[in-house]
C-alpha cells in the first residue's frame, strides 16, 4: 500500500448531507486519518466518496486501525459514498480508520429505522421516535375550514426524552404544521400566489410521492417529492414547483440529529418570482405548550432573542420552551452554502414559530435552469437552551473534520 508523494492528498470530509470527498481505493481497503482540529469531535457524521473496488463492493467494513474496533458504516442509497460517525475524538488528536471490502454483510443492528405505513413515515433511533412525516393528507380538525387539510410536513418532532417540540393545526395559525417549507408572497404568470396561507386559496404544497425509505446502523432516511401548485391557474390548479426532500436521521442518542436537503425545481413554463417579504421559507412551529408562555423564546448565535433578533442573519436558532417535567429545545442550523447565507430569520414576537427567510433581503427567481437547493440540520434535546451545544453542532456542520488519506 505504498504510494509516491504525488499521490498524497489532503481532503475535507463533508457531512453526509453535503456529499463526500474522493476516496482512493487501494486494492480492497483504504486508510483515512480523521483530525479533530481545534474542537472535540463528540459525535460527527462524515462521509467519503468511494472509487474502484470499494465503490463496487456490496458490503463494506470499517474499523479503527490501531485498536481494530469495528465502527458501523453505511452506504448512501444509490451513491458510491460511505457514511460513519466519528465519536469521542479529543481536540488536537487524530484517529485512523480502515475501510475495506467485506466478504459478507456485516452483522450490524439497524439502530435507525424508517417505517412506512402508507400514511406516515416514522424514523426512530434505538426504538425512540424522532420524527413523523405525513404522506397522506391530514384532514382539518372538526370545526375548521377543510381548506386547511395538509400533507407533506413533519410532526411530531420529538426529543430523546420523548417530548414533542412541534405543533399541528394550532388555533391561532392553523396553516402552520411542525416543519414545513412554503413561500408567501410570490408572482407567477402575473398572479400573486401564496403557497403558505391556505385560507387565501391561492396556492398549496402537498406530498406527491415517496421515492425511498432506508434503515441502517448509521442513519435512517427517506426521500419524498412535494408539489407546489397555483390554485387559480387558467383551467384549474397547476403545478409550479416540484420539491424533493431527503431527510436523514443519525444514530446519535442525544441530541437527536437530522439533516434536511430540499431541492425546488420549476415544472411550469415560466419562472416563479419570490418577492421581498418579511416571512416565508423553511418554517418551524413550536410546541403548543409554548404558545404565549413566558419561558418560550428564541436564541441565535448572535445572542439575540425574539425581542431583538427578528430579521437578523443567523447561523443557528434555538427554539425553546417548557415541557412536561423539564424544558425542551430545537436547534436549527442553516448551511453556509444556502442562498444568501447566513439567511435572515423571522422570529415571531408572540407565536412560537420562526423561519429562515432569504426573501427578506430582496426578490429572487426559481427558473428552469436555476433550481433552489437548501440544506438545514436540526437537533432536539431536553433541558434549557444550550448555546455551547448549538455552536459545536454548527461548527461540525459548516467546517467538518479534516481527513487525510494515509499512504
Amino acid at each position: 500500500m505504498m504510494h509516491s508523494v504525488r499521490q498524497r492528498f489532503t481532503f475535507f470530509c463533508l457531512v453526509a448531507a453535503l456529499g463526500g470527498v474522493p476516496a482512493m481505493a487501494l486494492g480492497q481497503e483504504q486508510l483515512f486519518e480523521v483530525s479533530a482540529g481545534e474542537r472535540d469531535g463528540v459525535a460527527v457524521p462524515v462521509s467519503v466518496e468511494l472509487t474502484g473496488e470499494l465503490a463496487d463492493a456490496a458490503w463494506l467494513d470499517l474499523s479503527e486501525a490501531e485498536s481494530g474496533a469495528r465502527v458501523p458504516v453505511q452506504r448512501l442509497p444509490g451513491e458510491a459514498r460511505a457514511v460513519w460517525i466519528v465519536r469521542d475524538l479529543p481536540a488536537g488528536q487524530a484517529r485512523t480508520y480502515r475501510l475495506a471490502v467485506a466478504a459478507e454483510e456485516p452483522a450490524l443492528e439497524s439502530r435507525v429505522t424508517c417505517e412506512d405505513d402508507g400514511d406516515q413515515l416514522v424514523i426512530r433511533v434505538d426504538g425512540a421516535p424522532v420524527l413523523t412525516y405525513h404522506q397522506a393528507t391530514v384532514p382539518a380538525p372538526e370545526g375548521l375550514d377543510p381548506v386547511f387539510a395538509k400533507s407533506g410536513y413533519i410532526h411530531p418532532l420529538q426529543t430523546p426524552g420523548g417530548q414533542t417540540v412541534t405543533d399541528d393545526f394550532p388555533d391561532d395559525h392553523p396553516h402552520q404544521h411542525g416543519f414545513f417549507f412554503a413561500w408567501v408572497h410570490t408572482t407567477f404568470a402575473g398572479r400573486r400566489v401564496d403557497f403558505w396561507n391556505q385560507a387565501r386559496r391561492q396556492g398549496t404544497v402537498e406530498h406527491l410521492e415517496t421515492r425511498a425509505a432506508v434503515s441502517g446502523p448509521v442513519f435512517g432516511q427517506f426521500e419524498v417529492l412535494l408539489r407546489h401548485s397555483d390554485l387559480n391557474a387558467p383551467g384549474g390548479p397547476a403545478p409550479v414547483l416540484e420539491e424533493s426532500w431527503v431527510i436523514r436521521v443519525y444514530a446519535i442518542e442525544s441530541p437527536f440529529l437530522f439533516d434536511l436537503r430540499s431541492e425546488q425545481r420549476l415544472v411550469a413554463d415560466r419562472p416563479l418570482r419570490v418577492n421581498e417579504y418579511h416571512y416565508g421559507g423553511m418554517g418551524l412551529r413550536g410546541a403548543r405548550a409554548w404558545f404565549r408562555h413566558p419561558e418560550n423564546d428564541f436564541l441565535t448565535n448572535l445572542g439575540k432573542t425574539r425581542d431583538d433578533g427578528n430579521h437578523s442573519r443567523a447561523h443557528w436558532v434555538i427554539s425553546h420552551g417548557p415541557g412536561d417535567e423539564e424544558p425542551a429545545a430545537v436547534i436549527s442550523l442553516g448551511h453556509p452554502g444556502n442562498l444568501r447565507a447566513p439567511q435572515p430569520v423571522r422570529l415571531h414576537p408572540v407565536v412560537p414559530y420562526f423561519c429562515f427567510a432569504p426573501m427578506v433581503l430582496g426578490p429572487f427567481e426559481i427558473a428552469a435552469d436555476q433550481p433552489l437547493v437548501s440544506r438545514y440540520r436540526f437537533a432536539t434535546h431536553d433541558g434549557p437552551p444550550d448555546a455551547e451545544l448549538a455552536e459545536r453542532l454548527w461548527q461540525d456542520y459548516a467546517e467538518p473534520p479534516a481527513v487525510r488519506v494515509v499512504e
